[in-house]
């Protein structure tokens, strides 16, 4: 058996959006003072979620949790002065409030008119609007086929997602986190416990606590310690734009098709750019992300041509005239169950803790996820928000966390 090279208080596996902010939020934590390393296998993040995402927030979740989560990581992304400056400097993550829009058709409009009454309860700036105030608030907008729709007046748009990974990155690393590049192959568990970390050269880091932060390596990881999740690692693409025509104050729109536009950056000569993209339909449109495939990086423009942009040329006719841009495939880890994040202790090993199945949500749930799981590391609960709804045991139970905005 190879010797344990060296020992951690707590080994995070994964050091993008969401195992770093587990790294800062432990490590600011003022009751907590091991040892934490963050084991990351591509320091760049070439293939990461948290680099290659649309990176946006958004209030307008069906369930609570969710919509905490979001309220908290609104206030964090506002105040990220506060939280992740470094010797006085402050981060720059260009933050833009900008909204998001999701419109439905009369047989979509009592879920939307449910979903915007929580969404207010739980004390998000949602506004309910008719297909005529929607006409009258955005000229653009094809109506005809629309019985409402919700609006994030405030608290929800999208930012730099680069900008925050590496903010996190820095501070944790400032606060004193070691980062180490590899690749963990596998748990050591010893008596129902997470003992240490193999890596793939062979080396050993014995640890009290693991988080399983792999993202789309993660499910293979938990079940080298008997633990099983139901996340798959599916390809996404990120389709680029250019429209002429004027399509001014547009928020992130989701379209009852599915298809979700957004602008980025200020309107040029050429005319205003977006990112568009959309959810499989039908199971088409779907393949499995694999890192080691010669394909991994290949976009299928197909779907844009044939999914993606008629939906969102007939929902904003001002997008029958565009200039296709350029586009990137990326990982969501998507949960089978319920495509909500699986987060918490592994049911029947204790001391690890799971941060998975994120679906997409990873960057937005990054504030609120990584402080929580450094509070139940920490002092062996959640202390400021409950993540037990996202936890394990639903999984186990085969329970699932209905959530109907997935996009």
């Amino acid at each position: 058996m190879p010797p344990v090279s060296e020992t951690a208080d707590v080994v995070i596996v994964g050091g993008a959006a969401i195992g770093s902010s587990v790294a800062y939020h432990l490590a600011a934590d003022p009751g907590f003072k091991g040892k934490v390393v963050v084991i990351e296998k591509d320091p760049t993040y070439r293939y990461s979620a948290s680099a290659l995402s649309a990176a946006s927030i958004r209030q307008q979740f069906s369930s609570a949790v969710n919509i905490r989560i979001s309220l908290h990581g609104i206030g964090f992304l506002r105040d990220i002065g506060s939280h992740l400056s470094v010797d006085g400097e402050v981060p720059s993550i260009d933050l833009h409030e900008g909204g998001y829009l999701y419109v439905a058709s009369g047989e979509g409009a009592p879920v939307l008119a449910a979903n915007q009454r929580l969404q207010q309860a739980e004390g998000a700036d949602i506004a309910l609007l008719s297909a005529e105030a929607l006409g009258g608030k955005f000229g653009w907008l094809n109506t005809s086929d629309l019985a409402c729709g919700t609006y994030g007046v405030s608290g929800e748009g999208w930012f730099d997602g680069w900008a925050l990974l590496q903010a996190f990155r820095k501070k944790a690393r400032a606060l004193g986190v070691e980062y180490r590049q590899g690749a963990v192959a596998s748990y050591i568990v010893e008596g129902g416990r997470v003992t240490g970390v193999e890596l793939s050269d062979g080396s050993r880091i014995s640890c009290g606590a693991v988080v399983n932060a792999a993202g789309s390596h993660g499910a293979k990881l938990a079940g080298s310690a008997g633990v099983a999740i139901p996340v798959a690692p599916k390809k996404r693409y990120v389709f680029t734009f250019t429209c002429k025509g004027e399509v001014d104050n547009c928020p992130l729109l989701i379209d009852t098709s599915g298809a979700y536009c957004r602008p980025e950056g200020k309107r040029g000569a050429e005319g205003q750019m977006f990112i568009c993209g959309a959810s499989p339909v039908d199971g088409q449109h779907d393949p499995d992300w694999d890192e080691q495939a010669a394909d991994v990086e290949d976009v299928d423009w197909s779907f844009f041509e044939e999914t993606v942009w008629p939906a969102l040329a007939h929902r904003i006719p001002a997008f029958e005239a565009i200039r296709p841009g350029r586009a990137w495939a990326g990982p969501y880890d998507m949960n089978g169950l319920d495509g909500n994040a699986i987060v918490g202790p592994a049911v029947g090993v204790t001391n690890l803790y799971l941060a998975n199945g994120f679906s997409g949500h990873g960057l937005q749930q990054s504030p609120a996820v990584g402080r929580g799981l450094a509070e139940h590391i920490a002092h062996g609960r959640y202390l400021s928000l409950d993540l037990a709804d996202l936890g394990h045991e639903r999984i186990v139970a085969g329970r699932p966390l209905l959530e109907a905005n997935i996009i």
